[in-house]
């Protein structure tokens, strides 16, 4: 019987006896045998927050430059064939099934040529697990080197990269999964590497301290590369790192950032960051319609701050009818904002399509690395305005229309729902805000809460069915410790979820977070697909 993707997936989970075994060597090891080793260039994006909305303007981008784009993700919210895309086309099940099926014949000792795609193997059956059927006349080897155990993850990476090594891709762009030195997408040397930001998450494998995270993930720098980072506070290990491995640092606020233009005067200015920091480039504030706030100096003096960020999310009176924008919605608030980096400035760029306050901060980040690569990979201005426009990426502030509203938003930090509180602190007010939140155990589900506390007036906590996910007891025990209001416990983010629909009116709004399980259980309860 061939394997099907389910199948193949099953497998792969049983393989290692760690879900999560950080170390390059294994995965190293695999990649030789496989002889991966791309001849196109390479953007490693790490960071704990905002890591996937670089990834996806990079790629639409990119793609708008007329270049065959490889861009691997992680987690998927609904399909495995998500973290895998090539032209913006998800991989096919075929496609897939093919490079695992290489990945462990060479895992298993026998080597491949990692331009053949042909080989799908038979599927272990009953649950023990099978070689491999060799082509005609070939012998398996049995002994001639080692079995090499590799994690779910480690296997998806390889994957991906045999798969863009197989289409040909001009550009590829890797997302880290966890942390970046010891991640196995950092098996592959980075043409440019990009952290996003650093806060406090999967202290169990990085650290407790904002200094022990940096130095995990400035471990995807290269010698004479360029190293972007978009955190405006920067910690100290990451300049040490980039220093110690002699890459070329580009930060947020000096080597580049976003200037917010005067539609009267035409000159730019400067403004501060969402934190109240003084900035001397960057700024995440959106001028006139989004952003955390504004000086008197802005643009739109006479909007109030709420009423700026209501205008960018689409959020007057209805909920926005998708991801993106309209075009006469952004001709009309006059929505553009400058670009300045190491290459100059691009002006009148237009906001991109994904909401929340803080994404020219990751525009202007993706437009750095591209900067970046400009001798390889030349991008027009026409391009960076196009990508900017048709950038998609679900569950992030992500608003699906209906009465009563529902936002999707997978932050699981309190990083992130530091964010997303303010987004949500900057629409018009409603009635009631009805949470359905279920969260993993090893994440810091207090800071979460107490971060969303003054934006949220019922909780509706469930479990996620999954070893390391938090029953709705343990996380419903959290929410009544915090005082943050109603809280009610559900088995399934689900049945939540039907709950919050029966008592919400249509002036509510309902908001599902908490990772990547809950919002992926809430998409398929109301049937919808991913971006």
């Amino acid at each position: 019987m061939t394997a099907s993707l389910a199948d193949w997936l099953t497998y792969l989970e049983s393989l290692h006896p760690k879900t999560i075994a950080l170390g390059l060597e294994r995965v190293a090891q695999v990649k030789q045998r496989l002889n991966l080793l791309p001849d196109f260039s390479i953007i490693i994006v790490g960071g704990t927050n905002g890591k996937g909305s670089v990834c996806a303007m990079l790629e639409s981008i990119l793609h708008a430059a007329g270049y065959k784009v490889g861009c691997y993700t992680s987690p998927h919210l609904l399909d495995y064939n998500e973290r895998v895309r090539i032209g913006k086309q998800q991989a096919t099940d075929a496609e897939l099934c093919a490079a695992f099926a290489a990945i462990e014949l060479a895992r298993k000792g026998r080597s491949v040529d990692s331009q053949d795609s042909s080989l799908i193997p038979a599927f272990p059956q009953g649950g023990k697990e099978q070689k491999p059927p060799l082509p005609p006349g070939e012998g398996w080897g049995e002994g001639a080197l080692p079995d090499i155990p590799l994690t779910y993850f480690e296997f998806g990476t390889l994957a991906a990269m045999q798969c863009f090594i197989v289409h040909k891709v001009d550009v590829a762009i890797l997302e880290v999964g966890l942390g970046g030195r010891l991640d196995a997408v950092n098996v592959f040397d980075a043409d440019c590497a990009v952290v996003t930001s650093i806060d406090i998450d999967h202290t169990d494998y990085l650290g407790d301290t904002r200094e022990q995270i940096a130095f995990e993930k400035a471990g995807i720098f290269r010698k004479g590369r360029v190293a972007v980072f978009g955190d405006r506070d920067m910690p100290q290990a990451i300049r040490t790192q980039a220093d110690k491995v002699g890459a070329e640092l580009w930060c947020i606020g000096g080597e580049f950032g976003y200037q917010l233009p005067s539609p009267a005067s035409g000159i730019t200015s400067d403004l501060a960051d969402v934190s109240g920091r003084p900035n001397r480039m960057a700024s995440s504030y959106i001028r006139g319609v989004g952003g955390e706030g504004s000086r008197q100096e802005s643009a739109f003096p006479t909007l109030t701050l709420k009423e700026q960020l209501a205008i960018r999310l689409g959020g007057q009176e209805a909920p926005a009818k998708s991801l993106v924008i309209p075009q006469r919605e952004r001709e009309q608030n006059q929505m553009q904002w400058d670009y300045r980096g190491k290459s100059g400035t691009r002006s009148a760029l237009p906001f991109p399509a994904l909401r929340g306050a803080f994404q020219l901060n990751n525009a202007s980040t993706a437009l750095a690395a591209l900067d970046a690569l400009r001798e390889k990979l030349p991008v027009s201005m026409d391009a960076a305005r196009r990508g900017l426009v048709e950038v998609l990426l679900s569950a992030r502030f992500q608003m699906v229309p209906g009465k009563p509203a529902l936002i999707l938003d997978v932050a699981h930090n309190p990083h992130a729902a530091k964010s997303l509180a303010q987004n949500l602190a900057a629409l018009p007010p409603c009635p009631k805000t009805y949470a359905v939140i279920a969260m993993l155990k090893d994440k810091d589900m207090a800071g979460v809460i107490a971060a969303l506390k003054p934006q949220v007036d019922v909780w509706l906590v469930a479990g996620i069915d999954v070893p390391r996910g938090a029953s709705a007891e343990e996380l419903g025990q959290v929410v009544r410790d915090a005082g943050a209001g109603e809280v009610l416990s559900f088995s399934t983010a689900t049945g939540a979820l039907h709950h919050a629909y029966n008592r919400a009116g249509e002036n509510d709004r309902i908001l599902a977070l908490g990772s990547f399980y809950t919002v992926a259980e809430v998409m398929r309860a109301r049937g919808l697909r991913s971006a």
